[in-house]
């Protein structure tokens, strides 16, 4: 792999947890438009922005070579690829899982630069 194959795959981490904050945050603004499902609205929101906040420590502690948030990256972008699959698909679920996708395969065939010898 190219030497900036790892932090290519750390910025893609990085953009899929933009991606769900700014998902997240739109729910949120979207309230209004149902109100009967507004306390589901709001779960899912919040569960997008724990998730965009775990990517972004994941991003942050990447580098240190820790098993444990290589993994949980991993998992998450794993799900991100898996879960949407399950509901109605649209062109911004389609290019969410294409990032997801790209992201997991990245840090993946660099394992070795993030996980500890």
């Amino acid at each position: 792999m190219n030497a900036s194959s790892p932090q290519l795959a750390r910025y893609l981490v990085l953009l899929t947890a933009a991606a769900l904050a700014f998902f997240s945050i739109g729910s949120l603004t979207r309230i209004g438009a149902s109100p009967d499902m507004a306390g589901w609205i709001v779960a899912y929101a919040f569960i997008m922005l724990v998730e965009s906040g775990l990517l972004v420590v994941c991003y942050f502690r990447l580098p240190r070579r820790n098993k444990g948030i290589f993994w949980m990256a991993a998992i998450i972008l794993a799900l991100n690829v898996i879960l949407p699959i399950f509901d109605q698909i649209g062109l911004a679920d389609v290019l969410f899982i294409l990032l997801n996708l790209a992201a997991l395969t990245l840090l993946y065939s660099t394992r070795k630069d993030f996980l500890p010898a």
